[in-house]
């Protein structure tokens, strides 16, 4: 059993899957720009895999299934840093963006959106707006 002190201010990678299921939330964010891209899930064998290759792999919760993103896009995830929160229990891989667009969506030039997050809730009226740059 790991303690809480070697959980939050140790240095031994210890991801705690357990607590979800086997799996922890990730968020992909791009290096340069702290853009958020996407956020998916990972189980032991997907970190393994990212940190062997470099390269971001998920447990697609749909498919059930490990998925490299990009593997058959092209539009990879090279991974740059993996940040690990407190409890060890969610993840952000920062990353550089290798391709397009991280989305499987496509924006009005029919490009794949450079991020999952391309729209934003109004407050006040709770109806979505379109945010996504173009590029």
């Amino acid at each position: 059993m790991t303690n809480h002190i070697q959980l939050e201010e140790g240095i031994t990678l210890l991801p705690q899957f357990e607590k979800r299921g086997g799996l922890i939330p990730v968020v992909a964010q791009e290096y340069q720009s702290g853009k958020i891209l996407m956020q998916g899930y990972i189980n032991q064998e997907a970190l393994n895999k990212t940190l062997e290759s470099g390269f971001a792999t998920f447990w697609s919760t749909s498919r059930h299934t490990l998925w490299t993103k990009g593997e058959t896009s092209g539009d990879l995830l090279k991974i740059k840093e993996i940040l690990v929160d407190c409890d060890q229990d969610a993840f952000v891989y920062r990353v550089e963006l290798v391709g397009a667009g991280v989305c499987h969506t496509t924006n009005k030039n029919n490009s794949a959106r450079r991020s999952c997050f391309y729209r934003k809730v109004n407050l006040q009226t709770r109806q979505l707006s379109f945010v996504e740059d173009l590029k």
